[in-house]
């Protein structure tokens, strides 16, 4: 079925086959907004697909975002993930991070914004990105994206506020 995880195994696993290069990155993408779409195309450039892993509801709920998110339900979130040309895949997790995930996917490339450090090795800092430690230890690349000043569903929401 599209959209679990032994589909997107199966998925990953055929361009890889095929000499592919897998990127991983995820994210909540609640409100879409030009900082995630800039954000997903630069990620797309460090490989040949891109994987998304997407925050289920229940998993933005355990990330403090507030009581009111996520704004958009996750099947509406990954609907217009799936619907931009540099996502060739969606999936959705429910744990708090990717971490289960990434070591399913084994990504050749991990993305994260700029507010995190693929420098850090300290999993207990909040610039920590998680499955680094394992994507390096198989020989993989972990990069950050600086992210577009000013943008941010948050931001977003607070402006939709006033």
């Amino acid at each position: 079925m599209k959209g679990t995880l032994d589909h997107t195994l199966q998925v990953i696993s055929q361009w890889k086959k095929a000499g592919e290069t897998v990127v991983f990155t995820n994210g909540v993408f609640d409100i879409l907004h030009a900082g995630h779409v800039m954000y997903l195309k630069e990620a797309k450039a460090f490989g040949t697909r891109l994987v998304v892993g997407l925050n289920s509801d229940s998993s933005v709920r355990k990330l403090g975002k507030g009581p009111e998110r996520p704004i958009n339900p996750e099947n509406d979130r990954q609907a217009v993930l799936e619907g931009l040309r540099a996502v060739d895949l969606v999936v959705v997790f429910g744990e708090e991070t990717p971490a289960k995930l990434i070591q399913a996917i084994q990504p050749d490339v991990l993305v994260k914004g700029g507010d995190y450090d693929p420098q850090c090795t300290d999993p207990s800092e909040p610039q920590f990105i998680v499955g680094s430690i394992e994507v390096i230890n198989r020989g993989g690349a972990v990069h950050s994206i600086p992210l577009l000043p000013g943008r941010s569903t948050t931001n977003i929401i607070k402006k939709s506020r006033t």
